[in-house]
């Protein structure tokens, strides 16, 4: 598990790099650490004000490993966007199911992503990757973040402008990562701003997301359907509620993985460990 918290290790005493996961103390501690890079794109645990001010104060480069997981997560969710528009999910659980033929309840209620207008909330290295896979489809990408900047192609929308971003919105994405400022981010009142029907997809965290309040709005039809890569907690247990939510389908934290994800984590760690030596950008710097 890429985002599991790390033990305390002697040998980082003596390292003056680190790669995973280390011990928050322990690598404050340690004088002789120039460059960490976490395994993982989150790192909500390393984000806090003595982490930072420790590691800014002594010189220490800190990077995180987005770039590996944006394509996969990013293609995850247009493969659930795809899916939902072509209506892939209730004609895959007619076949396990009652196997009756969806002619005219399918194929005259399926879709396309052409000229659909999408809303990323969070714009990271995900967020400008799915945009960027987007845009061949001919969607309309919005996008709010807390302080917006110019983006080609996307329209930034901060505070102000989201009430009016979500009604428009046919998909609503969450990238948002996990911090006491995001929890429950996506309420009850956000989610009556979204027009009707439209969908909902989260590939951040499940605690940014009031899950009561969108089993709520799945069951009023207010979301039309919802596609979650996570959830809260995990492993999600077989009696919880979102199993048997109307529309809604359940991926179990897969959106980041690949079969050569190991691989991918070792050579973007490699690609930094030789730009630090020559003194030169570090790639996903988050501090």
């Amino acid at each position: 598990m890429v985002l599991a918290a790390g033990g305390a290790d002697p040998t980082l005493e003596e390292a003056e790099v680190a790669f995973g996961q280390p011990d928050i103390a322990q690598a404050m501690a340690c004088p002789r650490l120039k460059f960490i890079e976490l395994s993982s794109a989150g790192y909500t645990r390393y984000d806090r004000g003595d982490f930072r001010t420790n590691m800014q104060g002594r010189g220490v480069a800190v990077t995180n490993a987005s770039q590996v997981f944006a394509d996969p997560c990013a293609q995850h969710v247009l493969a659930q966007m795809l899916a939902l528009e072509r209506n892939l999910p209730v004609q895959l659980r007619n076949q396990d199911g009652p196997r009756e033929w969806r002619y005219l309840e399918d194929r005259f209620t399926n879709g396309t992503l052409t000229r659909r207008r999408v809303l990323l909330l969070g714009y990271g290295a995900i967020g400008r990757r799915l945009a960027a896979l987007l845009q061949p489809f001919g969607t309309q990408v919005s996008a709010y973040r807390r302080t917006p900047g110019a983006e080609a192609g996307v329209t930034m929308v901060d505070a102000a402008g989201l009430p009016a971003a979500l009604a428009a919105a046919d998909h609503v994405v969450n990238i948002l990562p996990d911090s006491p400022a995001t929890t429950g981010w996506m309420s009850a009142a956000r989610f009556a701003q979204m027009k009707p029907g439209a969908r909902f997809y989260n590939i951040g965290r499940g605690t940014t997301v009031d899950q009561p309040a969108l089993i709520a709005a799945l069951i009023s039809g207010q979301v039309g359907a919802a596609y979650l890569d996570v959830m809260d907690p995990e492993p999600l247990p077989p009696t919880h509620p979102l199993w048997s939510a109307p529309n809604c389908f359940i991926t179990c934290h897969i959106g980041g993985g690949t079969r050569d994800q190991d691989e991918n984590l070792a050579a973007h760690f490699l690609a930094n460990l030789a730009a630090f030596g020559r003194g030169g950008t570090l790639t996903d710097r988050i501090m």
